[in-house]
């Protein structure tokens, strides 16, 4: 579905260069700390930024050649855009209606319905979470075929964030073959949505890995000093010194488990590959 080969953009001192795929039926996930490069990878993706370099091909076609028709079948959620706050939910409808001819309207009410969004309210009178689900079920309203999301439940509280995951997971069910890339800074959200995860760390891509795998075979180690000089460290991705001994971490859990019985191995997950592999907070 898409296809992302050596795209390379330059900011002053910034130069993000990545590759990645995202297969049909792909739920793909970008993480990083602030200033990665996750949402100028989206940006660049979605062809609201030139590249300098590289090439981004959606169904085989380059980005840059593809129709209004092609486009149509793009649905986006950008947490820096949206519709003028001075529209109503019923105007946002009648926009939508005209943009794309395959606009479901009957999906969107039913969802606008169930989330309680206010069709006479304007935008800007609405609270953070409802802006946030009236701009992911824009993005799911017209059929489209890859979504890309950027931050969606960014800033929203645990009720508003778990509508929204819900929306997409009911409209994957929906379209089986739909791709999605999406970035977020909560890790459980992509923990529970994503097959695979990229890790960006200034602008390049340190890590891929499946969900399942990462979630299964990754772990954080903590030992001793004494522990640390015997243990075997061709697994460890990356070790800190703390003040009791060291954390670790490494993708080969089992191994440390069946060798190390008295050493602490807690599960890793996203936000720990985002910490010790980058030094993020």
């Amino acid at each position: 579905m898409l296809r992302v080969d050596n795209l390379v953009k330059n900011y002053g001192d910034f130069r993000l260069d990545i590759s990645m795929e995202i297969p049909d039926g792909a739920v793909t996930g970008i993480v990083g700390k602030n200033g990665a490069g996750k949402t100028t990878a989206i940006k660049a993706v979605l062809g609201l930024i030139r590249p300098d370099g590289g090439h981004v091909t959606i169904n085989g076609k380059e980005a840059v050649n593809l129709t209004g028709r092609d486009r149509e079948l793009i649905g986006t959620a950008l947490a820096d855009s949206g519709f003028s706050s001075y529209l109503r939910v019923e105007d946002v409808i009648c926009i939508l209606r005209k943009m794309y001819p395959t606009f479901d309207e009957a999906f969107f009410r039913k969802n606008c319905d169930a989330q309680a969004l206010p069709y006479g309210k304007k935008i800007r009178e609405l609270s953070t979470g409802m802006r946030a689900k009236l701009r992911v079920l824009a993005a799911l309203s017209h059929k489209a075929d890859l979504l890309v999301m950027d931050e969606p439940t960014a800033g929203l509280d645990v009720q508003a964030r778990n509508d929204i995951l819900d929306l997409i997971r009911q409209y994957l069910l929906i379209n089986e073959k739909c791709s999605v890339l999406l970035t977020s800074h909560i890790s459980s959200d992509l923990e529970g949505l994503c097959d695979d995860v990229y890790l960006i760390h200034d602008g390049r891509i340190l890590l891929h890995e499946d969900t399942d795998t990462l979630l299964g075979s990754y772990a954080v180690l903590k030992v001793s000093d004494e522990t640390y000089e015997k243990l075997d460290k061709r697994f460890l991705l990356s070790s800190r010194k703390e003040q009791y001994g060291y954390v670790c971490f490494t993708n080969e859990k089992q191994y440390y488990a069946e060798n190390y019985p008295g050493i602490v191995i807690e599960n890793g997950s996203i936000d720990d590959l985002i910490l010790m592999l980058t030094g993020g907070k």
